[in-house]
């Protein structure tokens, strides 16, 4: 079965390169990403893995623990791990899955038969402390994450979170904001006493209310 957006995200125990877990244990009150590699040892997971250690400050002011995984063994993680601080200028400063049995990817739908029925393709889930998946994305074996776009994800989804309002197109944290249509003018005019831009009736622009 599909994780679909809204789904408890599959708990699960499993070893790491940081030892066994219990992954709603892990998570604790914290967001995550759990992000997985088609295999280790391969060209584009290397730069994605070294690109996510030199963002450890970025996702820890966020909340955020990231997690990856591949169908490969924690010792071949740990020989990888060489070559990815080598390559990458950045050692590996999270956790890895080892889930060689596939049991934790078949959880999360990570094995697509039409791509091949071997390896994971690359997905990531974004899940919330309330242990809800917020965000699903997967990419071919070809092409690499852009991680920059995974924390502007993120800091929508904290933001809407909290405030009654939506992110247009290309926000970025800082950017105007949307109004969203349930929110009455009476009601909007409690909470965003700033005002807005009504440039249509369903469409109001205010500022960032946490600003």
């Amino acid at each position: 079965m599909a994780v679909r957006l809204g789904d408890t995200a599959p708990d699960f125990t499993a070893p790491t390169t940081q030892g066994d877990i219990s992954f709603h244990e892990w998570l604790g009150e914290s967001w995550g990403v759990l992000f997985s590699h088609p295999s280790d040892f391969t060209p584009v997971c290397t730069t994605e893995l070294g690109a996510v250690a030199k963002l450890k400050s970025e996702f820890e002011k966020r909340n955020v623990k990231v997690i990856g995984l591949s169908v490969d063994p924690v010792d071949r993680h740990v020989e990888w791990e060489k070559d990815i601080e080598e390559t990458q200028g950045e050692a590996v400063n999270f956790p890895m899955i080892g889930d060689p049995d596939r049991s934790v990817a078949d959880k999360y739908d990570m094995v697509h038969e039409n791509a091949n029925d071997t390896l994971t393709v690359r997905s990531v889930f974004v899940i919330g402390p309330d242990k809800k998946v917020k965000l699903t994305l997967t990419y071919p074996a070809s092409t690499g994450r852009n991680f920059d776009e995974i924390l502007r994800v993120i800091d929508s989804l904290q933001l809407t979170a909290d405030h009654k309002v939506a992110t247009p197109a290309d926000w970025t944290d800082g950017d105007d904001v949307i109004i969203v249509p349930a929110v009455s003018d009476e009601e909007a005019e409690k909470l965003f006493p700033a005002g807005w831009d009504a440039v249509k009736p369903y469409l109001r622009v205010t500022k960032q209310p946490n600003r």
